[in-house]
């Protein structure tokens, strides 16, 4: 069966603080996540007028475009649960066969063509297409059956929430890093280990010797271990050597925030 194609125009697109995919939260408006973003509509095409009527809502859908995939699959792996492949459509992946995304935001403002939004988890300078309003008396069934994922939170329920406690090193080094780097690593750890803390595919934890584990953010080490339900942040490490830094590539991550980093700790 051939299907006609459909073209697709986006309408603008929104500016958020995330320019990587593993700044971005999950699910923001269950867990309490998200920053606010600015939805940028193109202007000539009546826009203004489009949006009247719009500001009494609460939440709106966004759909969008997950415009840095390239390629999609038929079986992910999800972050939450146990190691088992799922197929994409019974999954919230990007990696689907047409790279549309669908989230539920916040409205917080209207002005002209732009669009505050709150409870955002869209990567920076995604493409827009459309915007509809979250109706609650429709699209609200907190009773639905969630397939894989009932078992899944049956089971998080369970098990006990993992404390996050820092070091006296661990927090000098984070907080060098977020006041003078503007490096923002805290958060994103405090999501991922205090919910598990153990190695998975989706994650990139290792175990190491003596019962540490390091997770690795982007370039940086995060260093722990685990004492019963607490997590103990040893310390945080540049994932470059000093001498691979004395290289001058150019390509490495945030070099000189690793170069001072290694002069100072």
């Amino acid at each position: 069966m051939e299907l006609p194609a459909l073209e697709l125009h986006p309408i603008g697109i929104i500016r958020t603080p995330y320019t990587d995919r593993v700044d971005a939260p999950r699910q923001p408006g269950v867990f309490g996540e998200g920053a606010t973003g600015k939805i940028i509509l193109e202007e000539g095409q009546n826009f203004e007028q489009a949006l009247e009527d719009l500001e009494g809502f609460e939440k709106i859908w966004l759909i969008y475009q997950f415009n840095r995939n390239s390629n999609w699959n038929p079986k992910v792996l999800p972050p939450r649960g146990d190691r088992t492949k799922r197929g994409v459509f019974a999954t919230r992946s990007p990696h689907r066969p047409n790279p549309i995304g669908l989230s539920l935001v916040t409205l917080l403002e209207i002005d002209g063509r732009n669009i505050y939004v709150g409870s955002v988890d869209i990567l920076d300078n995604t493409p827009i297409f459309d915007i509809k309003p979250y109706l609650p008396y429709a699209e609200a069934f907190p009773d639905a059956k969630a397939g894989w994922l009932d078992e899944t939170i049956s089971v998080e329920n369970s098990n006990p929430q993992f404390a996050l406690e820092i070091s006296e090193v661990a927090n000098e080094q984070l907080e060098w890093l977020d006041k003078t780097q503007a490096i923002h690593l805290l958060p994103l750890a405090k999501r991922i280990l205090e919910s598990d803390p153990f190695p998975h595919p989706s994650k990139r934890i290792t175990k190491r010797e003596r019962g540490f584990y390091t997770l690795a953010i982007k370039s940086w080490r995060i260093l722990y271990r685990l004492e019963g339900n607490s997590v103990i942040l040893h310390k945080v490490k540049s994932g470059y050597s000093a001498r691979s830094l004395e290289s001058g590539n150019n390509g490495i991550h945030q070099r000189e925030a690793h170069v001072a980093f290694h002069k100072l700790f």
